[in-house]
């Protein structure tokens, strides 16, 4: 094994969060097990899932074997998954925590994430518009108050749903994970974390290119990150890959970073991202890129008065 990648952000409750992980969408079971063994041996100590991606249990697995071979303690690995919009109806989300902890075979996890705000029936078909996503914060308050989850946070909610939760909050958000790349740079939300000192994560940080993958969602046609003549330039004057200098960008703005792969290639080559840095200028020239487009519309929340992209539709 590698040297881990030791490089974190500290949360608001002095916990730290590995400011590099892998991400695990739309990895099957046996992708997912070579994923993070792969990931695992040459250093990742982040890996990011959730209930809705249906890997966890092997990923626990996974976690098992490095445990009992004695390769890895479990306080070398930090594990964030997600609850699913199925469940944060208060009523649903200890049950829907457990099942995700006993899959993962774990006793906690270092970050739980409510996956959206918008909630649902637990058969995903109906939306409850009666679930504000207060109600929801506060049953996940208790997974933390327990000690089941390290630390808790949000994903795919709008900063003024962040503002309404940080009001309320007895326990506040630790981390918002949010769609985040050159084409969607998320400056104002990170502002906005920042005010509240909340950390934050972009999921799809080189542009999601095998998204085409999910039939679940809608996708439309835009120009790939990875083909950015600014970001391609940089790379090559560097003589760094161009997946490399996009999530060097990120860091350097301030994101932790969850890049998903199957190949191990590529989790490997991603992840040497701690051997250089970018200038100013090159900060700066990526920042200007001219198009702009989000990848992820979520268009199951539409409808739904805790809809957390409401502002983007108008």
């Amino acid at each position: 094994m590698v040297a881990a990648l030791t490089e974190s952000l500290t949360l608001s409750n002095g916990n730290k969060m590995p400011i590099y992980g892998l991400g695990t969408w739309l990895s099957t079971p046996d992708e997912v097990k070579t994923a993070v063994r792969t990931a695992l041996d040459n250093g990742h100590r982040l890996i990011d899932t959730a209930a809705c991606y249906q890997n966890e249990k092997e990923i626990g697995e996974v976690l098992a074997e490095y445990f009992e071979s004695g390769k890895l303690k479990r306080e070398d690995i930090f594990i964030t998954t997600k609850i699913w919009c199925s469940h944060t109806s208060p009523k649903n989300i200890t049950g829907a925590f457990q099942e995700s902890l006993k899959k993962l075979g774990l006793t906690y996890v270092d970050l739980y994430l409510v996956h959206a705000p918008t909630a649902f029936s637990t058969d995903f078909k109906t939306q409850d518009h009666s679930v504000k996503v207060e109600d929801t914060w506060a049953v996940i308050e208790q997974l933390y108050d327990q000690g089941l989850a390290k630390a808790i946070g949000v994903s795919n909610f709008s900063d003024e749903q962040i503002d309404r939760i940080m009001k309320v909050a007895k326990t506040p958000i630790h981390n918002s994970q949010v769609e985040a790349h050159i084409y969607w740079p998320q400056q104002a939300h990170l502002d906005n974390c920042k005010k509240h000192n909340i950390t934050v994560t972009a999921y799809s940080p080189i542009g999601s290119p095998g998204r085409a993958k999910c039939d679940f969602l809608e996708w439309a046609e835009s120009p790939l990150a990875l083909e950015d003549a600014s970001a391609i330039a940089i790379a090559k004057k560097r003589g760094k890959e161009v997946a490399q200098v996009l999530l060097r960008h990120l860091i350097q703005r301030g994101f932790a970073v969850i890049p998903k792969s199957i190949n191990p290639k590529r989790i490997v080559s991603n992840s040497l991202v701690f051997d250089f840095t970018l200038t100013d200028e090159e900060v700066e020239t990526l920042n200007k890129s001219t198009h702009r487009q989000r990848l992820f519309f979520e268009d199951f929340m539409i409808g739904h008065p805790e809809d957390g992209f409401i502002s983007e539709r108008k």
